[in-house]
């Protein structure tokens, strides 16, 4: 406020016409500076100096003070504001590149976008500082040594190399060809071009498509399948599958010329398919999110090359919603006058006579896209149905080149239990549940849940019956071996029989337990908890004692399974009328995450063992605690990014703690050799992001709202690893005769040694095909790279991903 105060008595003083004295002498000292400093003056003219000095200035206008005040004010505002995020930056970064995009656009088309916009040194500048925001560096920090303008003057003079600025990484097994990734300056230049395309194009894909797009998303995939289709009758998945060649080549040329005409941008592009530079593959990496082997520019060139597919898509359905089908029965909705004057011209009659009772079974066609998973759900006939799915398989096959899985089939949605794959989520309907029968079903579980309240009491008593025994039995066994005290009972003398001379104590009990468990005939339990508490302590209980428990256990189940009877009974026919109805009462669509495939890639990843509890990673115990705790926690936030939104995240959220918790727990335990309980008392890792069951919801809070600001951007998070499950690890090497920076783009600070990259998923077709990046390049399997504390971090909790590492800074 001390600025406004200021201005405040400054813009009174004018107005009464009376200056301040303060200000006055100031102005004289400056003014006498001002004019005769460096000179050499004499007596005399430093007085005449200082009588015209103390001449008053002009006046000042009551415009000019308040827009002094009002730059004030800004400049006060501009220090108070918070520094910029990274998304910040790199939003501001796009919108100077827009500007000049903008100023090429004549007529419909684009023109000289690689001349005057990608060829200058101010859009590289930009790009270079998105690659370092990518980075996760500070742009204050020292820069790579990157010339601009000779950049730029290269670009416009066709005189870059692309092949010179790439790199090739063998690989060491056979049949899985060569990888070619791109150094810093084609990385520049390919962030530019993606910016430029994002501007051309942004505006004219349809709202079918929701990959890599501002605004859209995954999330926003799953939210328009979840509450925007209903419950359609069919639903099917489109899986794709193909490499670049010279067909879609050609066309994804075609379709950029359509907007952007510009010889010399096409030709660049064509230099950089040629080398082999920009690895787009459809469905042969899943999205390839924070992947290398999918490179920044694969998600807007996706986009480019299936946003005809969308079009077609709404072509199909105007088409088959439009004929619709002669329906029998009267509907209440009889659908827009447009819709009725559309159906009217396509089937040649007048609108007036179209017959209004033809919209009882309506058709409609739902599509969505995200990269290259097509997601189609129908309501009507399987007849129209399988016509849509022919359409749409015919389209990509002949028009898009793409090839599509022959296995593709319809699905009934209401039918199948088991649900569709999509986007690595399971989509299925689950019947609305009736209110009175969710309060029949809620008694029913409290009584459920009373019951085996008291059969864990039962079970627990009974073990410590049997512990007691068992403890009283080790006890006379050792007291028989004291000769001194002379005891000797019947127990003892029968048990003396199966000792043998010269066996010792623990190995003549644990014979007596291998008899004692063939005559009980209890090979089969569960542990030894059951043996005893089974076995020992309850057949020793009083008789009356035990038949009232089990009278109880017996009413209780019998009162449980007659209200199920009683009420399946009872409705009936509110069921029937629920699976019949094809209104959208009858069910509803919910997304699933797969949680018997995230268990296998626990264990792919070492945190459990086969039995499925949890153990620690040896590969971590070298590395230091907050590497190892980073390496945790980047698993439950990718974990958290991909799956917020399931309606099975209460159990996901048990398998965050039961798992990778406690696995996390048993690695440190077991690098320092310490308890588990010292082990979670020392290093906290709520603080980490490694929350307990109870404190799961304080603890991801932050880390949601986050996630979700973040995502409404996804053009801008590509190469930021935002999805999927995948996850590395790196071994330390020390590399002392050589001093290495740090392999991450744009990032000066020294690598103090060398790491060997481990991909925990690196085959190329996984079980689940959709949704996860976990298909790695097997050339990068074993790769040397060098990093600085920071990025290892950064690579852990997936701030930044590999494509961000310069794997030829080792050769250069």
């Amino acid at each position: 406020m001390s600025f406004l105060a200021t201005g405040r008595g400054r813009l009174l003083r004018e107005l009464s016409g009376r200056r301040a004295p303060r200000p006055q002498r100031q102005g004289v000292h400056a003014a006498f500076f001002r004019r005769y400093s460096g000179h050499h003056l004499s007596l005399d003219g430093v007085e005449d100096a200082a009588e015209q000095a103390v001449e008053p200035p002009p006046p000042v206008s009551l415009a000019k003070s308040l827009a002094s005040l009002a730059e004030e004010s800004a400049e006060a505002v501009q220090r108070q504001r918070k520094p910029l995020t990274r998304m910040e930056r790199k939003r501001l970064a796009e919108l100077r590149i827009k500007k000049r995009v903008k100023a090429q656009y004549l007529n419909g088309k684009f023109y000289d976008l690689m001349g005057k916009v990608v060829a200058n040194a101010e859009t590289l500048e930009d790009a270079y500082d998105i690659v370092r925001l990518n980075s996760n560096a500070d742009l204050a920090c020292a820069k790579d040594d990157v010339c601009f303008v000779t950049l730029a003057e290269q670009l416009r003079s066709g005189e870059f190399d692309v092949r010179a600025n790439a790199f090739s990484v063998v690989t060491k097994r056979r049949g899985e060809g060569c990888l070619v990734l791109p150094r810093l300056n084609l990385k520049v230049v390919q962030e530019a071009i993606r910016a430029v395309l994002e501007v051309v194009y942004r505006p004219q894909f349809s709202k079918i498509s929701h990959g890599c797009r501002s605004g859209r998303g995954y999330h926003s995939a799953l939210r328009f399948i979840s509450d925007e289709i209903g419950v359609p009758d069919w639903c099917f998945t489109v899986p794709l599958h193909k490499e670049v060649d010279s067909n879609v080549n050609t066309k994804l040329i075609y379709l950029i010329q359509e907007k952007i005409e510009d010889t010399q941008l096409v030709a660049f592009m064509q230099k950089m398919f040629d080398a082999k530079v920009i690895n787009l593959v459809f469905g042969g990496y899943p999205k390839g999110h924070g992947l290398p082997q999918e490179g920044v520019l694969a998600p807007i060139l996706m986009n480019i090359y299936l946003d005809s597919f969308d079009h077609e898509v709404f072509r199909i359905c105007l088409k088959h919603e439009g004929l619709g089908s002669e329906a029998k029965h009267v509907s209440e909705d009889h659908g827009s006058n447009l819709r009725r004057w559309f159906r009217s011209q396509l089937k040649g009659k007048d609108e007036n006579s179209e017959d209004q009772t033809d919209c009882q079974t309506k058709i409609k066609l739902y599509a969505c896209r995200y990269m290259d998973e097509i997601f189609v759900a129908v309501s009507g006939s399987r007849d129209v149905a399988e016509d849509m799915k022919s359409e749409i398989v015919a389209y990509l096959r002949k028009s898009l080149y793409l090839e599509v899985d022959d296995r593709l089939r319809l699905m009934p949605v209401k039918r199948n239990m088991q649900g569709l794959q999509f986007c690595g989520v399971f989509v299925r309907v689950e019947t609305k549940e009736n209110a009175k029968l969710k309060a029949v079903h809620k008694l029913k579980e409290k009584i459920s849940l009373f019951a085996s309240q008291k059969q864990e009491i039962w079970d627990a008593m009974n073990l410590r019956v049997g512990k007691k025994w068992l403890a009283y039995g080790l006890r006379r066994i050792k007291e028989s071996e004291i000769k001194p005290l002379g005891l000797s009972t019947p127990l003892l003398d029968h048990i003396a029989k199966f000792r043998k001379e010269g066996m010792k104590t623990d190995h003549w009990f644990k014979t007596l337990l291998k008899v004692w468990m063939q005559d009980v005939n209890a090979k089969n339990e569960l542990n030894e908890d059951v043996l005893l508490s089974k076995y020992i302590a309850e057949p020793a209980l009083a008789q009356d004692l035990r038949d009232a428990f089990y009278n109880f256990q017996k009413q209780a189940e019998d009162y449980i399974s007659s209200e199920t009877a009683a009420t399946e009974a009872l409705l009936s026919n509110l069921k029937r009328v629920e699976s019949i109805s094809t209104c959208t009462d009858g069910g509803i669509i919910k997304i699933h995450a797969p949680l018997s495939y995230i268990q296998k890639c626990l264990h792919r990843y070492g945190l459990i063992n086969v039995e499925g509890f949890p153990r620690h990673v040896s590969a971590l115990a070298l590395q230091d605690d907050e590497l190892i705790v980073s390496w945790f926690a980047g698993i439950i936030h990718r974990w958290i990014r991909w799956f917020s939104e399931v309606d099975n995240f209460k159990e996901l959220q048990l398998m965050f703690v039961e798992c990778v918790r406690k696995s996390c727990i048993r690695t440190l335990s077991a690098k320092y050799r310490m308890y588990e309980k010292l082990t979670e008392k020392r290093f906290e890792l709520d603080d980490h992001g490694i929350p307990m069951v109870e404190d799961f919801e304080a603890t991801i809070k932050p880390l949601e709202s986050s996630y979700s600001f973040a995502s409404t951007d996804e053009a801008l998070m590509y190469g930021i690893s935002s999805s999927g499950l995948f996850v590395l690890t790196l071994s330390r090497v020390r590399v002392p005769t050589r001093q290495f920076n740090c392999f991450v783009m744009g990032c000066q600070s020294a690598s103090p040694s060398m790491y060997v990259l481990h991909v925990k998923e690196k085959q190329r077709f996984p079980g689940w095909r959709t949704g996860f990046s976990s298909s790695i390049h097997g050339s990068l399997d074993g790769r040397r790279i060098g990093l600085c504390t920071q990025h290892v971090k950064d690579l852990y909790l997936g701030h930044i991903s590999l494509q961000s590492v310069d794997f030829g800074s080792l050769v250069r």
